[in-house]
């Protein structure tokens, strides 16, 4: 059923990293949600596997002394949503991720995973685009942080090169403080699917919660990678709360997505769909903000 070549298994990080050096075609395998239905589907035929999925110096969610928040790159989904500082302070995520599939799925599926796949339908993806998030990324020449906008290259691939791996997601503590944020996921059903379209939307409100200081959107599935509204981020940045704002932050989205037709939906819907939850999830990341939305 698993045609696989050899199966390596990793006792710590820097051992990973030298099997990855030693066997340069190998790859990675965590949790095996995806990989391992991929060689059921014989797309892997005679692969090397190297398992990190023991390591657990990888998993868990930490505060650093600076405020940054860590999310180890084996941490599961279940884990990251019952997760109490994930609940204090960025509770969106855990929400997001626990979108993911059935519970099977969430309890072993990890963070890393999902986001190393390179996929513009991750749940985890769009929200920690609107967190700025970091990415940490360790292999031969040491350990590198990038921004998560550069780690994603293209579809399906990211900035990983030959023996590195993803070690943790990191979100500084100037991305969090003072916002408050709402995902949406749109599927044609509302369990275990693929999203059609994921929204995820962070808002800092001014002192008298009257304006919009700040606003993030970033979307999946708006394009084969997923992104930030950065047009549609300027256009309600410093604008007194209505609901003519958030008309007006939704329309202009379209500047900023390039969504295609699929089985799933057609592009045109997608670009319906992506003002409506815009202006869904702006709303509600008002009101968990605390702000008032007026007429």
């Amino acid at each position: 059923m698993y045609d696989m070549k050899a199966l390596y298994e990793a006792t710590s990080v820097p051992h990973a990293v030298q099997l990855l050096q030693e066997h340069p075609q190998a790859q990675i395998i965590a949790g095996g949600s995806d990989v391992l239905i991929q060689m059921r589907e014989g797309k892997r035929a005679g692969v090397e596997l190297v398992s990190i999925y023991g390591l657990e110096e990888l998993r868990g969610v930490t505060m650093e002394e600076d405020g940054t928040i860590r999310i180890g790159s084996l941490t599961s989904f279940s884990h990251i949503t019952k997760d109490p500082v994930i609940q204090k302070y960025i509770n969106v995520l855990g929400e997001a991720v626990d979108m993911v599939g059935g519970p099977q799925i969430r309890n072993i599926g990890t963070i890393g995973g999902n986001t190393c796949n390179g996929v513009t339908s991750a749940d985890s993806a769009s929200t920690l685009f609107a967190w700025d998030a970091v990415i940490e990324i360790t292999g031969p020449e040491g350990i590198r942080r990038i921004p998560i906008q550069e780690f994603y290259i293209k579809a399906g691939k990211v900035d990983l090169k030959p023996a590195e791996m993803q070690t943790g997601i990191l979100l500084p503590k100037k991305s969090y403080e003072g916002y408050f944020g709402h995902y949406i996921k749109y599927a044609m059903r509302e369990a275990m699917d693929i999203a059609t379209l994921g929204c995820s939307v962070n808002v800092k409100l001014s002192k008298d919660k009257r304006h919009l200081e700040d606003v993030r959107i970033a979307y999946g599935v708006a394009g084969p990678i997923p992104l930030r509204a950065e047009h549609a981020e300027a256009e309600g940045r410093g604008l007194e709360i209505s609901e003519a704002v958030l008309e007006r932050v939704g329309n202009k989205v379209l500047e900023d997505i390039t969504p295609r037709d699929s089985w799933r939906a057609s592009k045109a819907f997608r670009e319906h769909i992506a003002k409506v939850l815009c202006r869904r999830a702006l709303k509600e990341a008002i009101l968990l903000a605390g702000g008032v939305i007026h007429e």
